[in-house]
């Protein structure tokens, strides 16, 4: 459970930062979406739930679309992974949709940027946050 939660923490953090950077990406809260009053922990419920379905989308859709993919993964020498990546994102995107939280995602080309910044930003993050997997030596 820790781990999906920091998951989600890095997700959230790689998203809000990704749709500060790049146009095309934004987070928005719909009409039915709660007012706390404050700006800031209404942007933060809305990444958090956000994060949540993207990091769903990826443990649940994404080994999935891998192993239908892997052919195409070999043939680009990895790169595929980008496609994949946007993918999610689109779907994260769609999912959203159907909520009072929602991540617009502009087209297919601002989706493979922001899935390529998302994958970096995570990396980065995964690197500094404990994620309770590695052992202390």
């Amino acid at each position: 459970m820790l781990r999906f939660l920091v998951k989600v923490l890095i997700n959230g953090i790689a998203i809000w930062l990704t749709s500060l950077w790049i146009g095309g990406v934004d987070i928005v809260a719909g009409s039915g979406a709660p007012e706390t009053g404050d700006p800031v922990l209404n942007t933060v419920i809305v990444v958090a739930v956000i994060a949540a379905i993207f990091t769903l989308v990826n443990a649940i859709v994404k080994p999935i679309a891998k192993a239908l993919a892997l052919p195409l993964y070999l043939l680009t020498l990895g790169l595929f992974f980008l496609v994949v990546n946007a993918l999610m994102l689109l779907l994260t995107s769609w999912i959203s949709g159907y909520t009072d939280f929602g991540l617009t995602v502009d087209g297919f080309w601002t989706a493979v940027l922001a899935g390529l910044v998302i994958s970096i930003i995570s990396v980065v993050l995964s690197v500094i946050l404990p994620d309770g997997e590695r052992k202390n030596r």
